[in-house]
């Protein structure tokens, strides 16, 4: 205890300098402690999105009392979001409990609304077609997976729903049914989220631990001569690395409660949550502040050693020893397992993500980022060794003669950014894997409604929505159902040639104004020409149309998730009787399968047609809002990855040029101009960043590879996202460079090269 109260002592009375800079470790620690306190959370949050999901669900019975309560649950979409209605009849009999959310069951007649469906019907008063009833109240948030869901329970007669609904027994289930991510892909998210915000925060946290590491070790040094021992030195030590540790664990769990409080209310981009959820618990407050001082003590008793085992030699400044081997070791065990698999995809035979595989992909991920971390000091000196012997210039071998000195600071200047640039590409690997896993297979997305729920003008109106790119009308033939034996049958696209051609892979021998066969060999479906078929139609003067399946055929690549596969016959519009309705028949909108696009479609369709059922071809309304959630969990990793290699890097330059203001006030005082200085800052900064860029980026890469191969996907070789890292890592070099350019003070002070 007497060397913890001697090193606070130490502390704040060793001059403003000092204080300064532990309040930057405070600081510093504190955006990582804030960080890591959001990734420990997004869990929880989504836990609590399931749980009251998986609370509110009806336990229902096929059998039941006569009179028992009768509940019927519609999921439907109103525009890009699931719409969750609730039709209950209560009984006198059998079960009599509510819905979290609710003090009791909507009577017939009565509407009990999520706030965000209070809010619609206020916008959009066509939407109360989806509601038959008047306002009853609001669902309170015990009752709703988040505050932005459209979820509503109806009172009806149990007359209206007698065919359909089922008995009542209670409410809860002991697990979600729809997950807001599903777990295969959350264990993606996971890996995704820790190899964006972990690794580069326990490297961050550890560069906040070693700062004024120079000045810390030479009062270390002083006081291991003075008689203290080596287990007091490194208590005196702990005080200062530990203590701010802990102040920034409790600023960065402050921080984040703010975080909570805003980000809760305002909302991000397809996840939204109630305060609550994101509340810190027991275990989140547990790791920050015991894992984050527990890492600074680890940290600051390696950092150490030096002073307490050899002090004459750190007094002296004596020439520090070559970096060590051992991280490049780690670093050819990683890049070996995933370049064994990338090896694999080349063969043609790649490896699956089975068994063994599983762990060995994230070991190989992992073993390659944390040797890529250990091996800079060791790149840096061989670097600046090398170019220091060879280069002709001032500048030059001031640069590396100091980094050749002391590669361990250019180790904690330039990791934060290296780690950016690796994390980067595996953040595109996820993206791609979650793109092949959740997007359709083809880039065109179908959008199946019923015209009979339509009129004229709304059909002409969905044409012209925006991001639909084609439009047509689906109709099956009439079958008379007392005619001998199977009756065949046949689907006909009424559709032009242009808007064909933009629903299908391949098109060939389309003419327009003709009735034509259509051929699709990838399928198999190839019509005899001969056979007729009747399609029966209502409105207008001619109620039925009699085609006949021409022998001219025209052959298609249809994509696998699209219903123009099982069409036979592609009939011109202009064949069709004037003002006719087909009888059975389906209108088909076509756009693109990206998300923004799909959800910008749906929203259209919504402002024309707000209670038409959509069909989404291949694709459900819930999937596409676990993408999004998906999507914004890795974004918000991202930027998260980016903030905290920003902060790295910055925290550790500007300690870095507080240390060395004694050796650039004594090369100024030599005659060393401003500007050949400020080159020099550069120089010992982007050469050692190059380098670790470029190995980032190739191991990045690879193990990008490996995980898409072992994923199983079409896409194994992310070369699209090539030019655009590549462009990121250019940045980050012109970032660093200009960075370090004002590190050089203007001011000359003698008194900062005196003896100690």
């Amino acid at each position: 205890m007497t060397e913890f109260l001697l090193g606070l002592r130490l502390l704040f009375g060793a001059g403003r300098g000092n204080r300064i800079r532990f309040f930057l470790m405070a600081a510093g620690g504190s955006i990582g402690v804030c960080c890591l306190a959001l990734v420990l959370t997004v869990p929880a949050i989504l836990h609590a999105h399931d749980g009251r999901t998986a609370a509110r669900q009806p336990v229902t019975s096929a059998k039941g009392p006569a009179d028992g309560t009768l509940v019927l649950q519609r999921d439907d979409a109103y525009g890009s979001r699931p719409f969750t209605r609730v039709f209950v009849a209560e009984g006198k009999e059998g079960a009599h409990t509510t819905p979290p959310g609710l003090s009791e069951l909507p009577a017939p007649g009565e509407v009990f609304v999520s706030p965000r469906v209070h809010e619609l019907l206020r916008d959009a008063p066509a939407a109360k077609a989806l509601l038959p009833g008047r306002e009853a109240g609001l669902i309170s948030p015990a009752g709703l997976a988040h505050p932005d869901e459209l979820y509503a329970y109806i009172g009806t007669d149990r007359a209206r729903i007698a065919h359909e609904a089922r008995t009542l027994k209670g409410f809860g289930y002991s697990y979600a049914p729809s997950p807001a991510v599903d777990p295969s892909t959350l264990t993606d998210v996971r890996f995704a989220l820790a190899t964006l915000v972990l690794l580069p925060l326990g490297i961050f946290l550890s560069v906040c631990a070693r700062l004024s590491a120079a000045s810390r070790m030479r009062r270390l040094a002083a006081l291991r001569l003075l008689g203290l021992s080596r287990k007091g030195t490194q208590r005196v030590n702990a005080a200062e690395t530990v203590v701010a540790a802990l102040l920034g664990a409790v600023l960065g769990l402050g921080e984040y409660w703010v975080l909570n409080q805003v980000m809760s209310r305002a909302g991000l981009p397809g996840l939204r949550w109630y305060p609550d959820d994101g509340a810190l618990s027991l275990s989140t407050v547990a790791i920050c502040l015991l894992g984050c001082p527990a890492l600074a003590w680890f940290v600051g008793r390696k950092s150490a050693q030096d002073a307490t085992a050899n002090p004459l030699a750190v007094r002296r400044t004596a020439v520090p020893r070559p970096p060590s081997k051992w991280g490049g070791l780690l670093l050819l065990s990683g890049l070996g397992i995933v370049c064994g698999f990338c090896a694999t995809g080349l063969l043609g035979h790649p490896a699956s993500s089975l068994g063994v595989n599983a762990l060995l992909v994230v070991a190989g991920v992992v073993l390659t980022g944390v040797g890529l971390v250990l091996t800079l000091p060791l790149l840096s000196y061989a670097l600046a060794r090398r170019v220091a012997r060879t280069t002709q210039s001032l500048t030059l071998n001031l640069a590396m003669r100091r980094n050749e000195a002391e590669p361990g600071s250019t180790m904690r200047v330039v990791t934060g950014l290296v780690l950016l640039v690796y994390a980067a590409s595996l953040a595109q690997g996820v993206l791609i894997q979650l793109e092949q896993v959740t997007r359709p297979d083809g880039p065109v997305q179908e959008y199946s409604l019923s015209p009979s729920a339509l009129t004229a003008q709304q059909q002409r109106k969905l044409a012209d929505v925006p991001d639909v790119r084609a439009h047509a009308v689906m109709m099956n033939s009439w079958v008379d159902l007392n005619a001998p034996g199977i009756p065949d049958t046949a689907t006909a696209l009424v559709a032009t040639c242009a808007q064909l051609e933009s629903m299908v892979k391949y098109s060939k021998g389309c003419v327009d104004g003709r009735v034509m066969r259509l051929v699709d060999p990838s399928t198999g479906t190839d019509p005899k020409p001969g056979d007729s078929y009747t399609f029966r139609f209502d409105g207008g003067k001619a109620k039925e149309l009699h085609v006949t399946i021409p022998s001219q055929q025209m052959v298609i690549n249809a994509y696998s998730a699209s219903m123009v596969v099982s069409t036979a016959l592609l009939v011109p519009p202009s064949a069709l009787p004037a003002d006719a309705r087909p009888r059975d028949a389906e209108l088909l909108l076509a756009g693109s399968s990206d998300p923004g696009q799909v959800r910008s479609v749906l929203d259209g369709i919504a402002a024309v047609a707000p209670i038409a059922e959509i069909e989404l071809v291949g694709l459900n309304v819930q999937g596409l809002e676990q993408i999004s959630v998906v999507e914004t969990l890795l974004a918000l990793g991202m930027i998260m990855g980016l903030v905290i290699g920003v902060a790295a890097f910055l925290v550790s330059v500007t300690d870095r040029a507080v240390e060395r203001r004694s050796q650039v006030t004594a090369v100024t005082l030599i005659g060393a101009r401003a500007t050949t200085m400020r080159a020099v800052q550069c120089a010992q900064v982007v050469l050692p960043l190059t380098l670790g860029l470029v190995l980032a980026l190739v191991a990045g890469k690879l193990a990008e590879s490996s995980y898409l191969i072992t994923g199983g996907g079409v896409i194994r070789w992310d070369v699209e996202g090539l030019p655009l890292l590549a462009l990121a890592t250019v940045g980050v070099l012109a970032a660093a460079a200009l960075g370090s350019l004002p590190l050089v003070g203007r001011r000359i002070d003698p008194e900062l090269i005196r003896r100690d």
